[in-house]
């Protein structure tokens, strides 16, 4: 399972402004919204999983808690079980809107 820095394309000490470009780069490309209909689902979970990766590195403190997370699971060889307890994409439910401002 791909990092969250792989799903955005950045590198691991990338800026909060490179950030904030990869997310809207990709966004245009897999939002379900400019894709043909015949890609709409696969283009759905896709755009999660950059939303996701977005929401978690542009906010300094949900950043720093995966970096340790990633630290600590790397050391231990156990990637992938971290890497697929991070990836929840249960936005409905939590009421969160979708963001793409969150970079301070």
């Amino acid at each position: 399972m791909a990092s969250l820095y792989e799903v955005l394309g950045i590198s691991v000490g990338a800026s909060c402004v490179e950030i904030k470009a990869a997310y809207r780069k990709l966004a245009r490309t897999y939002h379900p919204d400019v894709v043909g209909m015949n890609q709409k689902e696969k283009s759905a979970n896709q755009f999660m999983m950059i939303h996701s990766a977005y929401s978690t590195l542009s906010d300094p403190e949900k950043r720093a808690q995966y970096d340790r997370e990633i630290y600590r699971h790397r050391r231990s060889g156990n990637m992938v079980s971290m890497s697929a307890r991070n990836q929840t994409f249960s936005y409905a439910a939590s009421g969160r809107k979708w963001e793409t401002d969150q970079c301070w």
